[in-house]
């Protein structure tokens, strides 16, 4: 199954791109526009990077927190470092228990969301910043490798930005 995602600079390209492959025998059912007045990103199910990002730094915390806390705790015994005299051999760790939380939370963040948002947008941020400013997407979805050479050549008539074919596996 392939989709054939198509960016068109207004309302009216959009409008026009899709009556013409409505015209030219493809079912509503396979066509999308996105954009003001039409399917949002979210509607359409284009993923916010940054939501996945805060999801996936958050579901490293759950356990690199207390992975860190374990680990501090076990480097203090093993090393017996007394860092700070005042609070004795049980309070050095509790501290260092302490301390390697903080470094697991900040693991999560910088592997999690960092990682998370700089590589596990795909091709949904630029959609995104492109419906943001404006334009339209015109999607189509379930389509055979002639169905996509003839949308194609059709949509190549609206002179659009950027035509982006994807093939789904499954």
């Amino acid at each position: 199954m392939e989709y054939l995602v198509a960016v068109l600079r207004d309302r009216i390209q959009a409008e026009a791109a899709y009556t013409a492959l409505e015209k030219e025998g493809f079912p509503t059912a396979q066509l999308t526009i996105l954009g003001k007045g039409y399917k949002s990103a979210d509607e359409f199910g284009l993923v916010d990077p940054k939501a996945q990002a805060f999801k996936q730094a958050r579901l490293m915390a759950i356990w690199l927190i207390p992975f860190g806390f374990f680990g501090g705790v076990t480097f203090n015994l093993l090393t017996g470092l007394q860092t700070f005299p005042w609070a004795g051999e049980l309070g050095n760790q509790i501290i260092g228990g302490i301390l390697g939380a903080i470094s697991g939370g900040l693991g999560s963040i910088v592997a999690g969301g960092g990682v998370g948002l700089a590589l596990g947008s795909g091709d949904a941020l630029p959609y995104r910043n492109r419906l943001d400013a404006g334009k339209y997407l015109v999607v189509l979805q379930g389509l055979s490798s002639t169905q996509t050479r003839q949308a194609t050549s059709i949509l190549r008539q609206f002179e659009p930005e950027n035509i982006q074919g994807y093939t789904m596996k499954g």
